[in-house]
């Protein structure tokens, strides 16, 4: 039995040896500009790494905070570098099954793939995922029920989802924000509130900037949006550019997009910006996160 015993932990740690040089070997052969690249099965990692599943895990996480944290400071000195989204995802998808426990990977999640690439269906495959493990937390169910309402215009879902943020942690506030999510209509309103509590509560600075930079970008357009409404309280007809709104005083100036673009109105009186509020100088919505 000590004889066969220790053969497999032979095997194990030659299989793992071989797997982390496979590794290391193909990021190094891959273009400078890429740096996430390849990672095995969560099967295989569980199979190899045994009892240290745990820190493979937020080994992984770590590798995908520190990757997203180079793109984003290539894009401060105007680098643009093709983040590798699906690797992004796929490596962050076999943390939460390597450890399910592990919060930073739902927070990176929710931070970076439902506002810049429309996929919150996806992450929600992940909350749902921690919210079995995870059953006294009531940010998962609070995240999946933002996503439901915001993202994927689905009240019903999202009222099911802040119930049971409710349930779970006692306060009322979630129960007042089911009914928010639910009849209210301004969306820009709506993101607010939950971008000022996502920055509050992210421990990442990269996150943080992102969280930052999307708060920054919607309070600009929301500036716009007050000062449109109030036009047209005075003057009984919509405004056909932001510049009117400079002339009647309302703004002082039109607001900057911290995402580079230009505010303007659209033919039907909306806000918009040119940059259509995406980083890295490009629209990154339905890049496909499950088939590559």
């Amino acid at each position: 039995m000590k004889v066969k015993a220790l053969s497999l932990i032979f095997f194990l740690l030659l299989a793992y040896g071989l797997n982390v040089s496979y590794l290391a070997r193909y990021m190094g052969e891959r273009p400078a500009a890429i740096k996430l690249g390849y990672i095995p099965s969560a099967g295989a990692l569980k199979l190899i790494s045994a009892d240290q599943r745990f820190t493979i895990a937020e080994w992984n996480v770590l590798r995908v905070l520190l990757y997203f944290g180079s793109l984003i400071e290539k894009r401060k000195n105007n680098i643009s570098i093709p983040p590798e989204y699906y690797n992004m995802f796929k490596t962050i998808q076999t943390a939460v099954e390597l450890d399910p426990y592990n919060m930073d990977a739902y927070y990176f999640a929710q931070a970076a793939f439902t506002w810049e690439l429309g996929h919150a269906v996806d992450v929600n495959g992940l909350l749902d995922h921690g919210m079995r493990f995870r059953t006294w937390d009531y940010y998962l169910p609070y995240f999946a029920g933002f996503n439901a309402a915001y993202f994927l215009k689905k009240p019903q879902v999202a009222a099911i989802y802040f119930q049971r943020a409710a349930e779970l942690s006692g306060n009322p506030l979630f129960a007042n924000l089911a009914a928010r999510y639910l009849y209210e209509t301004d969306q820009t309103r709506i993101a607010i509130p939950f971008l000022i509590m996502m920055i509050e509560k992210s421990t990442d600075k990269n996150e943080k900037a992102l969280y930052t930079t999307r708060l920054e970008a919607l309070m600009a357009a929301q500036k716009i949006v007050d000062g449109v409404e109030q036009f047209e309280k005075k003057y009984d007809r919509k405004p056909l550019t932001l510049e009117e709104l400079v002339t009647a005083h309302l703004l002082s100036e039109i607001p900057t997009d911290p995402y580079g673009g230009i505010f303007y109105l659209d033919d039907k009186g909306k806000v918009q910006t040119t940059s259509k509020l995406a980083p890295f100088n490009a629209v990154q919505k339905n890049i496909p996160l499950t088939n590559p």
